[in-house]
């Protein structure tokens, strides 16, 4: 057993050496993702209101306003983006803090198309 691996470590081992950084960079990148994939998936297909409004919760969002962005963002499509990413890329994209952007989902919920791409109404 340990020889096998031992071997099949060596091959990898000379595969990698005739890399390059840039090359190397994009397989480590690669592999990152597809590790990720399957988390990325389980976290799309297994989350709830109660978890995405405790995420938001941490993220400094008082209890009420935690609340209605969900239920906006639940309304909009986008839950399976996670309510603390739809936040962030929010807060990114007008240049606010995500307070900020908390505040706008709850003014307009217009504020959420085009966020990812297509929104449902």
């Amino acid at each position: 057993m340990t020889e096998d691996r031992i071997a099949r470590f060596e091959k990898r081992r000379e595969e990698y050496r005739k890399l390059s950084d840039e090359q190397l960079k994009a397989r480590f990148w690669d592999l990152c993702n597809e590790l990720m994939a399957p988390v990325v998936d389980l976290a799309r297909t297994h989350t709830s209101p109660s978890i995405e409004r405790s995420i938001l919760l941490r993220m400094g969002i008082d209890s009420l306003t935690a609340h209605g962005v969900v239920d906006r963002i639940y309304q909009a499509g986008l839950l399976g983006k996670g309510a603390g990413h739809v936040l962030l890329k929010l807060a990114e994209k007008r240049g606010c803090d995500v307070r900020a952007a908390a505040a706008a989902i709850m003014e307009d919920q217009d504020v959420l198309a085009g966020l990812f791409g297509e929104v449902r109404k």
